[in-house]
């Protein structure tokens, strides 16, 4: 007989405690990792702002930085330029010469007017101002002794002279460039310059983040909060203190008073946190440092660390709020699961839980489109067949419409400029098919008062939350200050690049062109007569031009070695002959020129005239000169008066003096002080230079030229030349 199974026993259900504890240990995990994520966002949020603050930095450094040299560059050329005017050497080697100041202090003021200079002054060996171009002014430098001045003590020791301070007679900060003036080696004087930088510290003063310029000591000689400029990052030796004090580099102060300055490595290489004060409050800094070593400059931008602690802030409560959306959207899942059982609760927990996330989609959606009305960024979005559907704000103000105005509305928009319809339009269709130019590109718009508004457009596709393209998002940015403010700069550059060039180089090459228009001119008619000579014409008539051709290419070779010696000053060539037959050679060059103007020379010549001895190429070319303005002087008078007279004697100082004279207008008494002026003529095609030129040559022999009225209307041109040399 078999004994009865014993029934297996169920396995204990597992005791409420551990389930409890489970639980608890899962809230604890899942708080750890929620407070994980919050500090992770925070801190790449936190990373995220300080790169982008470290590009801007960077950009910034690299502005400021080009806008100084382009400034230090624009004028470094203007003391080199005077330094090498005679009359400049000649004032330094004469200083009492009062009238020759006269001279110096208007071609200075005028040379600074057209650079827009603040000064230009020129100053001798010891610091003693000769000449200014604020000669006029209560406060000019003329006079005034600056040898202790920095920018002169490197000036004189030969180097350029480069320092930014405050102005010893003025009191007002600016920067000195200055150049050495040299004479047979050695350095006689020094021609300065000083630009004010108002427009820098006007913008730096606007900037909403710090910006700071110090010199090679740490002296902040620029900068964005005027309580920061003339105070160094450090404190100064006794030394450094007593150099400020001797030289007067930022005016006559105390000693100078260290800022607050505390710098420290910063996230990455490059970096620095910045501690100090502004406005009586500490403060922190994310800053990025761009030295200027040609300058000694350190350029320091600054960017605020309290901003960057409030966007790891925002990261942190945005992370909170989405982990909170998360934990509703579990507990939602939740509820559903236990819909059947609590079905009418739970649809009512649900109703309130619709409401409450359509309270947050609609503050989401009043927090984003206040977000867009607040950019300063224009921003239109078009549908696939070019239809505004979207405007903010920004783009409104920038066109002057209002959203209702521009909503729905095809190509041709009301803004289109009406001189730019048809690249508007290539621009449109060009962004419809999406061609648009990834980088942007500039459009002219008109503003509904009717100013033009330049902008850079950036167009790319609008997709949807299904990942299809809807249409078309515009950004339209602004950029007409910042094309006026270009157009300004390239104005000045290329005023000054000019100027430069003119005083560096025009002259010589100008006077290379009117000198040489002459021979080459004879150079042709002779040509054009050998040319028909060739078939027709006598052989001996023949080899005549072609000699004449062979001598006005040697007298063109002799014309460039004269001038090179004009600007090099050196011994001229010299010779003895008859006047008589210098007057024989430019008349027959200007034989074509009277009988074209119908117009005669009479010559009064004394048969015992002694021989001259003198350069006769630099003489053949002043008489050429003399003869060619007369006859042009005479063009509009009638035929009795078309002569021009030459006389020549020997006065009772020992010289040879020789005279043009025309029956003209004249000279107007406007025009008579300026008549040997380099580039002042009154001719429609003059250069200016010819009357500048004839003077040099004859003060290089040894003579002068020199004009006067000639009685019964017309003028005299006379030159002298020494018989005895």
């Amino acid at each position: 007989m078999t004994a009865p199974e014993t029934p297996t026993a169920a396995p204990p259900p597992p005791p409420a405690h551990g389930w409890r504890w489970g639980r608890v240990w899962l809230g604890v995990w899942l708080l750890a990792l929620a407070v994980w994520m919050v500090g992770s966002a925070g801190a790449w949020a936190e990373r995220r702002d300080i790169d982008a603050r470290r590009a801007a930095l960077q950009s910034a450094l690299e502005m400021h930085a080009q806008w100084l040299r382009g400034v230090t560059g624009q004028y470094a050329a203007l003391p080199t330029v005077v330094g090498q005017q005679d009359e400049v050497l000649h004032l330094l080697s004469q200083p009492g010469d009062s009238d020759q100041r006269d001279r110096i202090n208007r071609y200075l003021e005028a040379i600074g007017q057209k650079a827009g200079a603040t000064a230009l002054y020129l100053m001798d060996g010891q610091g003693l101002t000769l000449a200014a171009s604020n000669w006029r002014t209560a406060d000019s430098f003329v006079g005034q002794r600056y040898g202790r001045r920095p920018y002169f003590v490197q000036a004189m020791a030969g180097g350029t002279g480069l320092f930014y301070g405050v102005g010893i007679t003025t009191s007002k900060p600016g920067l000195f460039i200055a150049e050495p003036i040299r004479q047979d080696g050695r350095v006689i004087g020094v021609v300065a310059v000083k630009v004010a930088l108002d427009s820098l510290a006007d913008s730096w003063a606007r900037s909403p983040e710090p910006v700071l310029l110090r010199d090679e000591r740490g002296v902040s000689i620029l900068a964005t909060h005027a309580a920061w400029r003339f105070r160094p990052t450090r404190v100064l030796s006794a030394a450094e203190q007593r150099w400020l004090r001797d030289s007067q580099a930022y005016g006559p102060v105390a000693p100078l008073v260290a800022l607050p300055w505390a710098a420290s490595p910063g996230p990455q290489p490059g970096d620095l946190w910045v501690r100090t004060e502004l406005g009586g409050q500490p403060r922190s800094f994310l800053a990025r440092e761009s030295r200027m070593p040609e300058f000694g400059w350190t350029l320091t931008a600054l960017s605020s660390r309290d901003d960057i602690l409030q966007t790891r802030h925002a990261a942190w409560a945005m992370a909170t709020l989405a982990l909170a959306v998360l934990g509703l959207g579990a507990l939602h899942w939740r509820l559903r699961a236990r819909r059947d059982a609590e079905q009418r609760e739970a649809r009512a927990a649900l109703e309130q839980r619709v409401q409450d996330r359509t309270r947050e989609l609609r503050d989401a959606h009043a927090f984003r489109h206040a977000m867009e009305e607040s950019l300063l960024v224009g921003m239109r979005a078009r549908d696939l067949q070019g239809r505004i559907i979207y405007v903010n704000r920004a783009l409104c103000e920038m066109v002057g419409f209002e959203a209702h105005e521009l909503l729905g509305r095809q190509p041709p928009y009301p803004y289109w400029h009406p001189d730019d319809l048809e690249r508007h339009w290539s621009e449109s269709n060009a962004g419809l098919q999406g061609q648009a130019e990834p980088t942007g590109y500039e459009s002219r718009v008109r503003h509904r008062d009717g100013h033009d508004v330049i902008t850079m457009v950036y167009t790319a596709a609008l997709i949807d939350a299904e990942g299809v393209q809807r249409g078309w998002m515009s950004s339209v940015v602004d950029i007409t200050e910042q094309r006026r403010t270009d157009d300004r700069q390239r104005a000045q550059e290329a005023q000054l690049q000019r100027s430069a060039r003119l005083a560096g180089l025009g002259e010589m090459a100008s006077t290379l062109a009117h000198e040489l228009n002459q021979p080459l001119m004879a150079l042709s008619n002779y040509a054009a007569a050998a040319n028909a000579l060739v078939h027709v014409g006598p052989q001996q008539l023949l080899v005549e031009s072609l000699v004449d051709i062979q001598a006005q290419a040697q007298r063109a070779s002799e014309i460039v070695r004269r001038i090179r010696g004009l600007v090099r000053p050196g011994r001229h060539p010299e010779e003895r002959f008859a006047v008589a037959d210098l007057l024989a050679s430019v008349l027959r060059w200007l034989q074509p020129e009277l009988q074209a103007r119908r117009a005669r020379v009479h010559s009064h010549l004394p048969a015992d005239l002694p021989l001259l001895h003198a350069d006769r190429v630099l003489l053949e070319q002043v008489l050429l000169n003399l003869l060619l303005n007369a006859l042009q002087s005479i063009d509009d008078q009638p035929a009795p008066r078309r002569l021009i007279d030459v006389t020549a004697r020997v006065g009772d100082d020992g010289h040879l003096h020789l005279g043009v004279a025309d029956r003209g207008p004249g000279v107007a008494p406007e025009h008579a002080a300026h008549l040997f002026d380099a580039f002042f003529t009154t001719k429609a095609e003059g250069l200016g230079l010819g009357l500048k030129i004839c003077r040099s040559a004859i003060e290089s022999q040894g003579g002068a030229l020199h004009w006067h009225p000639r009685p019964g209307g017309g003028a005299v041109f006379e030159f002298n030349l020494p018989l005895q040399r």
